[in-house]
Order: structure tokens, then C-alpha cells, then sequence
């Protein structure tokens, strides 16, 4: 049995660890509130635009546009949003998840990390990194998700991706967070994802013409869509940490509980053993 001494210490240390995850809790609540705010507000734009042009391209058929035609590079890039800080859970790991347990092909992919937590787990499991933007999950902006939009579209305009995805957490509500891979282009119609052949219809025009109308259109589809995962992957971000460090504090005063009971076994077991060496001494000598 330990110590008296070292069970105090061990007590110590968690109450000290206690009071860490506890304020580590707050914080984390602070951020949520924001953050959620601002996914609830956003999300209902973001589903709007992934379901107008996905059932605008399904009802005019068949077009022939770079941007709704897969390349022949092989290459798919993969947008991996993560944050740059542990003590969140499964957080991090479910969105590597997606990649590492997923049906690609490790010397396929491009990986462009969003958070260093993704960067490093997925660098460890041998894939390439080819860019890292780190610091934009701190603070997410629409001209964040522009300039990543526009260098991955160029790159596919060229032919050195043939495919791009994102890779984020989904925000549900405060306790529900769900990891999600989402194919970005080349577009896909509804009937395309469930392996459907996709209805040769004409039911559509645009004006300007098709290969004018896509070119505005599909570059601020991506965007939002980009912009869209940031914002509800900072909320599922806070919503993990402040669950875990609920979770932590929870199991420290556990316990804390379980060493206070042994340390006053412990100090009872002690008082007990002093008085009957007490007694036995008083006995020897009478």
C-alpha cells in the first residue's frame, strides 16, 4: 500500500490537473458560443449552395467543362482541416481517419493540411504534404477560403490534380460532430453519387453562355464550400475539447475521491498502529 506521503502528492498533482481542465472547460465554452453562432448562421447558405448547383448541373445533362470533367493526372488533392492543438478527444484523429482508412491510394493524393495536428499524423503515415496553412483554422476567413479556392482550381485547370476533396468535421450540435469527406470536383449530380448514370436533359439555359456561367459560378461553389467547413470545423473543434475536458474533470474528481478514501485508510491504519505499539509498550512495562 502506498504511502501516506506519496498519496497526498498524487493528490496534489491531480487537484493541480483538476483545476487545468476546468479552466481549459471554460475557455473551450467561450469559444463554442461564437463559433456555433456563426456555423448555425452560415450552414443554411453553405447546404443551399452544394444542393442549387449539384441540381442545376443534374438537369442540364451532359457538358463539356473543364471543371465537370475528371483530368488524367491520377492526382487528387485533399484539403485535411484538423486544428493545431491536442486534448480534443477523437478530433483529430477521425478526420485521419478518412484518409488513412479510406479507399485512396496513398501516391495518389496531395495533401493540402489545414491544422497542424492533421499535418503531422498524416506525415508520419508517409503521405505528401504539399502545403500547410495552419494558422488560417485559428481565425477562418472567406479570403482564406478564396486563395486556397483559386490555387487548387488553377492546379486542376492545368492538370496536375484530377480530383479535389475536403476533409473536415461536420458541426450537428454542441455533442454531435461528424467526420466528413466531401468531393469537391469534379462535380457530381445527385444521381452520380449513387451510381446512377446521369439524364441527358436540356431543361436548363444560362445566359451568359454555359462555359461563362460555370467559370463564375463553380470558382464560389468551391469557396463557400471550403469557407463552410472551416467555420462548422472550429465549432466541432471547441465542442470536442470542452466534451473531453468535461470528461477529464469528471474523472479527476473521481479520483481525487478514490485517493482521499485510501489516505484516510491509510492515516487510520497509522493512528491504529501507533496506539497499540503505545499499549504494548505500557504493558511490557508494568
Amino acid at each position: 500500500m502506498a504511502s501516506m506521503r506519496d498519496i497526498k502528492r498524487r493528490k496534489g498533482s491531480i487537484q493541480s490537473t483538476q483545476q487545468i481542465t476546468k479552466a481549459m472547460k471554460l475557455v473551450s465554452t467561450v469559444k463554442l458560443q461564437r463559433a456555433k453562432q456563426r456555423a448555425e448562421q452560415s450552414k443554411a447558405y453553405f447546404n443551399c449552395m452544394y444542393e442549387t448547383v449539384t441540381s442545376m448541373l443534374a438537369k442540364t445533362g451532359s457538358l463539356n467543362h473543364p471543371y465537370l470533367t475528371k483530368g488524367e493526372s491520377g492526382k487528387k488533392a485533399v484539403i485535411v482541416i484538423t486544428s493545431n492543438r491536442g486534448l480534443a478527444g477523437g478530433y483529430n484523429s477521425n478526420v485521419v481517419k478518412l484518409i488513412t482508412q479510406g479507399d485512396f491510394k496513398k501516391e495518389e493524393l496531395e495533401i493540402y493540411a489545414i491544422g497542424k495536428k492533421g499535418r503531422d499524423a498524416l506525415n508520419r503515415n508517409g503521405y505528401h504534404i504539399m502545403e500547410e496553412n495552419s494558422e488560417i483554422i485559428e481565425e477562418p476567413s472567406y479570403v482564406d477560403a478564396m486563395v486556397i479556392s483559386d490555387k487548387l482550381l488553377k492546379a486542376y485547370a492545368v492538370g496536375e490534380i484530377s480530383e479535389i476533396y475536403l476533409a473536415y468535421t461536420g458541426f450537428k450540435n454542441t455533442v454531435v460532430h461528424v467526420p466528413t469527406l466531401l468531393k469537391l470536383l469534379p462535380v457530381e449530380t445527385p444521381a452520380e453519387e449513387a451510381g446512377k448514370e446521369p439524364e441527358s436533359k436540356a431543361m436548363m439555359n444560362f445566359e451568359p453562355e454555359d462555359d461563362e456561367a460555370l467559370d463564375m459560378i463553380i470558382p464560389k461553389y468551391v469557396t463557400s464550400l471550403i469557407y463552410g467547413g472551416l467555420v462548422e470545423a472550429v465549432a466541432s473543434e471547441n465542442g470536442a475539447r470542452m466534451q473531453a475536458m468535461d470528461s477529464a474533470t469528471s474523472n479527476a474528481e473521481e479520483m481525487i475521491d478514490h485517493l482521499s478514501l485510501m489516505y484516510n485508510r491509510a492515516r487510520q491504519g497509522s493512528i491504529t498502529q501507533e496506539l497499540t505499539e503505545i499499549i504494548a509498550g505500557a504493558n511490557a512495562i508494568s
